[in-house]
């Protein structure tokens, strides 16, 4: 902590060094657990199905097999290095996996099933390089280390503490907003971890709910974040015909809440719908968001069915924080920047820096 009460954050290099970006990739969005999406919308829910995604510039096939097992592996055959499928090719339906190249073929668990031409002795020694996959909540996770991962539960284990009530695992997609970012994931984890922007960047939401105009000290996020007089959830006018997820405490049902599952997931919680942001970092300054709002399977089965209200309220907010975020990445982006200041009320207990630090330094030592 220097005299002034402030203290360092990261240094520049980190948002746009391109060096510090590859050991970054390396020692950590490699080694942690990667929010892919949810089930329910990667089309990989059911048996037989099959998909290509990018986890930080690598490419890994997730499969569901004959049972509706899920299994994941590197998107490269073992007998040349072609890629078994484009990458991002969406889900669809698969009995095996074949390389378009010499036309080895894997089955959905990964298994070399075929090797024209070549006779291989043991075709468990050419298997695909597995990918660690699991789910949580309906959200699929990825970890490209499977040998060394710690348990997804450890990774999930505050977000599941504080957003308990909520059933997201129950939840559907009512609609999604995607977006690409000039700015370096971190940007958008720091910005979503502080509400001191809120009173500047956010008006609308600022009216909406009046503490987040204050700085962002003192806030209860574990109570949750009060709406204004009249005012109960995450939408335009902070109500909804909706009604409130079952399951949420007295002051779940009004109230705001949020988590962070590093690296790469952020968790809104209104008391009607929930919003997930996934990041997907496509370069040292550049990153996909997907935001996708969850509602009740009830409330979306009905005719009535609309969620322009919370999705427009949403999207203006996410294009001011974008706007925001990329404005930061520029100045990051100047020689005169070295590293900037967390301010008292920044020092969150999911602070970037603990989160980051400590796993960089495991990997160098």
């Amino acid at each position: 902590m220097s005299d002034h009460g402030l203290q360092a954050a990261l240094p520049r290099e980190m948002y746009v060094d391109e060096t510090s970006w590859a050991r970054e990739r390396e020692a950590v969005l490699f080694r942690d657990w990667f929010c892919l999406g949810r089930v329910e919308d990667l089309g990989i829910a059911g048996p037989r199905r099959a998909m290509s995604a990018t986890v930080a510039g690598e490419s890994v096939l997730i499969t569901s097999d004959e049972h509706g097992v899920l299994h994941a592996a590197y998107n490269v055959c073992r007998h040349r290095g072609c890629q078994l499928r484009p990458p991002d090719q969406p889900a669809g339906e698969a009995s095996s996996l074949r390389c378009p190249y010499h036309s080895w073929t894997y089955g959905l668990d990964g298994r070399l099933l075929k090797s024209p031409h070549a006779e291989v002795p043991d075709p468990s020694e050419f298997a695909l390089h597995p990918v660690g996959v699991e789910t949580w909540w309906g959200f699929v996770f990825i970890n490209l280390s499977p040998g060394s991962a710690a348990p997804l539960d450890e990774q999930v284990s505050h977000a599941g503490a504080a957003l308990a009530n909520y059933g997201i695992a129950d939840l559907s997609t009512g609609r999604v907003l995607t977006y690409e970012v000039a700015a370096n994931y971190k940007v958008l984890l720091e910005n979503y971890n502080e509400c001191y922007h809120c009173g500047p960047v956010h008006p609308e939401l600022s009216r909406l709910v009046p503490s987040f105009a204050g700085g962002g000290s003192g806030l209860d996020w574990e109570q949750g974040i009060p709406h204004r007089e009249g005012a109960w959830t995450f939408t335009t006018t902070g109500t909804t015909d909706r009604a409130a997820l079952p399951g949420l405490d007295e002051h779940e049902r009004t109230r705001h809440k949020g988590d962070l599952v590093y690296p790469n997931l952020m968790l809104s919680a209104s008391a009607d719908h929930v919003a997930a942001f996934v990041l997907d970092p496509l370069a040292v300054d550049r990153t996909r968001v997907t935001c996708t709002l969850l509602f009740a399977a009830d409330e979306i089965a009905k005719d009535t069915f609309d969620p322009s209200d919370a999705a427009d309220l949403w999207d203006v907010v996410n294009q001011q924080d974008w706007a925001i975020c990329e404005a930061v990445q520029r100045g990051m982006s100047s020689r005169a920047y070295t590293h900037g200041w967390f301010a008292p009320m920044e020092d969150d207990s999911l602070d970037i820096r603990r989160w980051l630090l400590p796993r960089l330094e495991n990997a160098d030592g």
